[in-house]
């Protein structure tokens, strides 16, 4: 049996979006993740974080860096019950050649043959234009922007590409979508 899986854009969408965040002790979750995640997690779905980390290419900080702020997120996470099933990210600027690089797909076809993840069945959610092109690029259920971080200004600046995407003001409100659908 395949598995149901959320993909997850990082800065943004679980945590406020600090430009370029390297410190892990800047991390803050938007109100409401940890519970919106553990009700997906409770209701079967793998969580999957997608993320693209340019200030990496672009020389303002290192992987380890990253890798200490995503240290911060699970720990901060744990407590509530929460276990994040992976973490894809894309260490390339924008104009360096990248494999996995959202709108890529490439991460989430990973998901699928490593984890066993049915992409039909499957949800992206983001909160810019490339997290969205992600996800339908991938073939996903559906891709849903948030409109925390740079969301509600990629509303209004995209709003031809909406008519594809479900909009909706948070993380927990894409949860509450995402669990009234059908199985």
């Amino acid at each position: 049996m395949m598995k149901r899986a959320v993909f997850l854009d990082r800065d943004g969408t679980l945590n406020v979006d600090k430009h370029y965040l390297s410190d892990p002790d800047q991390l803050d979750l938007i109100p409401g993740v940890g519970q919106a995640l553990k009700r997906l997690q409770d209701a079967g779905f793998l969580l999957i974080i997608v993320t693209n980390q340019s200030g990496i290419g672009r020389g303002y900080y290192t992987e380890e860096n990253m890798h200490a702020v995503n240290r911060r997120l699970i720990n901060m996470l744990a407590p509530m019950g929460v276990r994040l099933t992976k973490i894809y990210y894309s260490p390339e600027a924008p104009e360096q050649p990248s494999v996995g690089r959202k709108p890529s797909p490439a991460f989430l076809f990973a998901a699928r043959d490593d984890l066993g993840v049915d992409l039909a069945r499957s949800f992206m959610v983001g909160d810019k234009v490339i997290d969205l092109e992600c996800g339908w690029n991938a073939g996903v259920q559906q891709s849903l922007l948030v409109r925390t971080g740079y969301g509600a200004e990629t509303e209004r600046m995209h709003a031809e590409k909406m008519a594809r995407a479900v909009v909706l003001d948070d993380c927990p409100a894409a949860a509450e979508w995402i669990l009234s659908q059908p199985t």
